[in-house]
C-alpha cells in the first residue's frame, strides 16, 4: 500500500477553528499521520460532525436529563447546616446529599464532571459557584451581577 495523498485542509470558519483548537488541546494527541490525514479528509467533506461519536459507539450515559438535573438543583440549594453540617458545597458533601436524594451510586467524580459542563467551576475556597456570577457589596446592599461574556472567556 502506497503513501496516502496529501489533502489540504479546507478554509475554516471562525465557530470551527475555535472548536478544533478546544478538541486538540485534549484529545487528538497521539494520532498516527493516517489518522489525522483520514481526519482531515472527513473534516473536508463534513465539517464538525466528524468529532461526534456515531450513535452506538461507547459507553452508554450512565446517568440521563433527569439525573443531571437533579445534580443542578442540589448545588444550587444552599446546604442545611444541622443536615448537611457545612455552609458551602464540597464535592464529598454533594456525593452524600445526592445519594440520600436518590441517586445511591453517584460518584464524586462525576458529579464534578456534571457540574463543569453546566458551567460550574470549583473557586479557591473548593466550593461550586455558577461562572459569571457575582456579588457585590455596596453601601446600600448585596447584588448579584453576572457577566455576559463569563461563556466567551471560559472557551
Amino acid at each position: 500500500m502506497g503513501a496516502r495523498a496529501k489533502i489540504a485542509l479546507r478554509p475554516l470558519s471562525e465557530a470551527e477553528q475555535r472548536s478544533l483548537q478546544r478538541v486538540a488541546r485534549a484529545s487528538l494527541s497521539g494520532l498516527s499521520r493516517e489518522g489525522v490525514s483520514q481526519l482531515v479528509e472527513r473534516f473536508n467533506q463534513r465539517g464538525l460532525a466528524v468529532l461526534v461519536i456515531a450513535p452506538g459507539r461507547g459507553r452508554k450515559p450512565t446517568y440521563g436529563a433527569e439525573a443531571r438535573a437533579h445534580v443542578v438543583q442540589e448545588v444550587r440549594r444552599q446546604p442545611d447546616r444541622q443536615s448537611d453540617q457545612s455552609a458551602t458545597w464540597s464535592l464529598k458533601l454533594l456525593q452524600r446529599a445526592l445519594r440520600r436524594a436518590g441517586l445511591p451510586a453517584i460518584g464524586a467524580t462525576t458529579i464534578g464532571r456534571i457540574l463543569h459542563e453546566e458551567g460550574y467551576r470549583v473557586q479557591r475556597d473548593r466550593t461550586w459557584c455558577d461562572t459569571g456570577i457575582a456579588y457585590r457589596v455596596r453601601k446600600d446592599g448585596v447584588y448579584r451581577v453576572r457577566d455576559p461574556q463569563a461563556q466567551e472567556k471560559k472557551d
